[in-house]
């Protein structure tokens, strides 16, 4: 199954297929834009000295796309960016297979390359993909650490205006 949304300047996708890295590039791909910068998230075959033998990530996929059209909309906010193109995987991903494409272009390089990785970042932590790691002798949710770093930063910023309200 797959779901997308676009729009001017930005195309998102979840999906149960496999990521071609060249279709997201060609998205972002533009005469006015001098950079393209790209994160590729693969599986990779360890986790903590444990071998993985694969993933297996679920999404609440209707969110997962909104949320993502949301990080596009900020990354065109914050950076002077002209395209951008966020892809993730649902189902099982293979040890080397992507999971997750980002593809940001700019006039610049120093935008493309700030916005991708602002925009992996927020990713992890905010759009609602699950993530199971699957090992010879059994099989785990995976924490998000990133999502942990927003929550203590939600809750730090919570505490400082309790503070300057006493």
């Amino acid at each position: 199954m797959t779901q997308q949304a676009s729009g001017q300047g930005w195309f998102v996708e979840v999906t149960d297929q496999a990521l071609d890295f060249a279709k997201y590039t060609q998205l972002v791909t533009d005469p006015a834009a001098g950079a393209i910068s790209s994160f590729i998230g693969t599986t990779r075959n360890n986790f903590q000295g444990k071998a993985v033998l694969r993933l297996e990530y679920e999404a609440y996929v209707p969110m997962a796309v909104a949320k993502l059209k949301e990080l596009c909309q900020q990354l065109h906010s914050k950076w002077d960016v002209t395209h951008v193109a966020m892809a993730h995987r649902t189902g099982v991903v293979e040890v080397c297979e992507a999971s997750v494409i980002i593809a940001v272009s700019s006039a610049h390089r120093k935008a493309s390359l700030e916005a991708t990785h602002w925009a992996i970042d927020e990713l992890k932590a905010t759009v609602p993909i699950w993530k199971k790691e699957f090992f010879q002798d059994g099989s785990m949710w995976k924490e998000n650490e990133e999502s942990r770093r927003l929550l203590q930063q939600q809750q730090d910023g919570q505490q400082q205006q309790q503070q300057q309200q006493q």
